[in-house]
């Protein structure tokens, strides 16, 4: 977990080596499987970092939790039907959270 950004921000590294600023939205729990929601972020030619959400109206990036040999990994979701879902969840969470 990438400490330059502060505990919302973590860095992630494809199996190619790519690197990538990932903004931490939302944990949730759901059909007994972890979920995390992400937003990527950009370094601009000033060495800013932005939301390339916000900028390039990208969507979220939902990534499940699995534990692999005793390790927490985040994997992509390869089923449609399991990220729509969890997709669905996230949304209902944030909404839930504004109505308060």
């Amino acid at each position: 977990m990438s400490e330059e950004y502060g505990s919302n921000f973590i860095t992630l590294t494809d199996e190619d080596g790519n690197e990538f600023e990932l903004e931490h939205l939302d944990t949730i729990e759901y059909n007994g499987k972890v979920y995390m929601a992400f937003f990527p972020l950009v370094e601009t030619e000033d060495g800013e970092t932005t939301d390339e959400a916000a900028e390039e109206d990208y969507g979220l990036i939902i990534l499940r939790v699995d534990e692999v040999d005793g390790e927490e990994l985040l994997s992509v979701i390869e089923d449609e039907d399991e990220l729509d879902a969890a997709y669905n969840e996230f949304m209902e969470s944030l909404f839930e959270d504004e109505e308060e």
